[in-house]
């Protein structure tokens, strides 16, 4: 990554990375409480048009690399090395999405039939369940031809993952399912019948969940990036039953503390996974202990997919005492 690159970058989600959110915002700029120092009124404004800062009580501002270089109080290069270390969905979207010439062509979308894909996804703690929420996309960037799993958001885009690759394609945008029917329906995605949700910031904690539940009735609502936090506060206008199973790190913990703070009845359930960073990695440290415990002598890291139900049944989020689904 270059500066040319990372000024590219909103501004918006370097800053909700580093746990800053706006204290008043419009379509053109936001305002936020100055980051390198205490202070009770914002004086920190972001222009989201040229993806610009200006920090009003100290008369300085500038691109990305300016606001780092003052943030982590360092050189360019170290700033640099910090930014490839993130991972920016602006970024990603940049690299596998050119709106005038994508440098990418999508071959097929089919169901999940490829072997490495499935044997991911059990490593995930993921079995056939989940299957009918995504799909197998194949395509090519420049001459590499790729394959990933696929899971469609509201605007026909995919967030792709596999083993050695995390990537989306075509534009960029929140997801929301339907445990009911199985299938989103991006033309009328939300049933008027459904008030209740729950959120999640990736969709492999979104599948994790539905891996487990078995009585939950509503929607799932999948931010696919944390940069997408005010449309998916949209979305959330239209429930009254608001359910989160937010990351347990601090872009986490600042998006928790956003959406409570406008939906004051949503309800919190990352203490769930309290020792972990997200629902995920709860679920594969479960099975793994199952695994464990259940025979020494097992080699594979992960149990047969015979003995996921009885995993299923010990991991049951109904029956956890700060969570009941509706039955």
């Amino acid at each position: 990554m270059n500066c040319k690159q990372f000024n590219s970058i909103s501004l918006e989600e370097v800053l909700l990375s580093l746990g800053h959110l706006p204290t008043k915002q419009n379509e053109k700029e936001a305002w936020y409480l100055n980051p390198f120092a205490s202070e009770s009124q914002a004086s920190f404004k972001l222009d989201k048009r040229i993806n610009v800062w200006y920090l009003h009580s100290e008369g300085v501002g500038g691109n990305n690399t300016d606001f780092m270089k003052k943030y982590l109080k360092t050189s360019v290069n170290e700033v640099l090395d910090w930014a490839k270390k993130q991972n920016f969905s602006s970024f990603h979207q940049q690299i596998h999405i050119k709106k005038s010439e994508p440098n990418y062509t999508i071959e097929e979308i089919i169901d999940l039939k490829n072997p490495n894909l499935k044997n991911y996804l059990q490593e995930r703690g993921l079995s056939a369940k989940i299957y009918d929420y995504i799909k197998e996309v194949r395509f090519t960037i420049g001459s590499k031809k790729l394959y990933a799993i696929g899971f469609e958001n509201l605007s026909g885009g995919f967030e792709l993952r596999n083993a050695f690759y995390k990537g989306s394609l075509l534009k960029k945008d929140v997801s929301i399912l339907n445990l009911n029917s199985k299938v989103q329906d991006i033309s009328n995605f939300q049933d008027k019948n459904i008030k209740a949700v729950a959120v999640f910031e990736g969709f492999l904690d979104a599948l994790s969940f539905i891996e487990m539940q078995k009585s939950f009735t509503g929607d799932i609502l999948v931010m696919n990036s944390i940069a997408l936090l005010n449309k998916s506060i949209e979305h959330l206008k239209n429930y009254s039953d608001i359910n989160l199973f937010l990351d347990n790190d601090t872009a986490g913990i600042k998006c928790k503390s956003q959406i409570i703070k406008l939906f004051p009845e949503a309800k919190d359930h990352c203490g769930i996974y309290s020792n972990h960073k997200d629902l995920n990695e709860f679920l594969i440290h479960r099975i793994k202990n199952y695994a464990v415990n259940k025979s020494r002598k097992q080699s594979e890291k992960f149990p047969q997919p015979d003995k996921l139900e009885e995993i299923k049944q010990e991991t049951e989020i109904r029956n956890s005492n700060s969570f009941k689904m509706k039955r």
